[in-house]
């Protein structure tokens, strides 16, 4: 079972454990993270029916690009903060699919 993130880098790391390849099925989309502050980084996570990469840096054409500052976006996968809340509150910025950023919450669900 995998903890709380305490990181971003953290966060980076244990994709590969909470990715839900079942969840996956049929996807076929880029997420890009550009997660700003200190501990910030820039990367995307390839989903591809059932598997997944993690890659440094910008994606050429992402499906999907999620911005927020790094320590609102630990909150946010440990269950502190809502998405919901902070895209209202303007925390959190999605752009491209809407749906799939929405359906990440099935593929890499938030720490228990």
């Amino acid at each position: 079972m995998i903890g709380q993130v305490t990181s971003v880098k953290h966060y980076i790391e244990t994709l590969p454990e909470r990715f839900q390849a079942d969840a996956s099925k049929g996807v076929h989309a880029i997420f890009q993270f550009e997660l700003s502050g200190d501990e910030g980084s820039t990367f995307h996570v390839s989903v591809d029916d059932g598997t997944m990469k993690v890659s440094d840096g910008l994606a050429p054409s992402p499906t999907t690009t999620i911005k927020m500052n790094a320590v609102d976006y630990v909150k946010m996968v440990n269950g502190k903060l809502s998405g919901t809340m902070a895209f209202m509150k303007g925390l959190l910025k999605v752009t491209g699919n809407i749906l799939l950023a929405q359906k990440m919450q099935t593929i890499f669900p938030p720490a228990k």
